[in-house]
């Protein structure tokens, strides 16, 4: 699909605590962005706006705080991302409608040097993130997001700060995580 232009997003009034600059030059943080994504995912017209296909993801860019790049996306039944990261990019996502699930690591991986690792026991972690539920991630957060749903569309919205440098995929074997491939912008945009 080929994305459109940006949609503007309404910034908050200055007064909101909850979205004060961070230090100068360092960029919104993950608070912040997880902020950002739950005033997103409240208006209605911005996800009404985003056509959803029966047979594969959509999304839309949107301009995201503080120079971050942040994404509305799609979901239909039985979809998912694979296990990937996003590398030196903090982030954060909300369910806008829908229920999502996000499998995670409860580790830090190496950043780079390494194509196969053995994960040792008690570090995967599974929640459901029905509608207004989100989190916040930081740096190389090894995740999958999935919509189990066999009837129903899904609708999120993500944001990354530093905008996504890139994106490592990975295949996962019961205790072996490969790393599989890594994609730049220029390969979703």
């Amino acid at each position: 699909m080929s994305t459109p232009a940006p949609l503007p997003v309404p910034t908050p009034a200055p007064e909101s605590a909850n979205t004060s600059p961070s230090a100068a030059g360092s960029g919104p943080t993950a608070a912040e962005l997880l902020d950002f994504v739950r005033r997103v995912a409240a208006d209605a017209e911005i996800v009404a706006s985003l056509p959803l296909d029966p047979e594969g993801r959509t999304w839309i860019q949107l301009e995201g705080p503080g120079g971050s790049e942040a994404w509305l996306i799609g979901w239909p039944p039985g979809t998912g991302t694979g296990w990937h990261d996003h590398a030196d990019s903090i982030g954060a996502f909300i369910t806008a409608a829908g229920t999502l699930k996000e499998l995670s690591l409860a580790a830090r991986l190496p950043t780079d040097g390494w194509k196969t690792l053995e994960l040792t026991e008690g570090i995967d972690r599974s929640r459901e993130l029905a509608t207004g539920q989100g989190r916040a991630f930081g740096r190389h957060h090894v995740h999958e997001v999935l919509n189990e749903s066999v009837t129903e569309h899904a609708v999120s919205v993500h944001a990354y700060h530093p905008p996504l440098p890139r994106i490592r995929r990975y295949s996962r074997s019961g205790d072996l995580l490969r790393l599989e491939q890594v994609e730049r912008p220029e390969d979703w945009r």
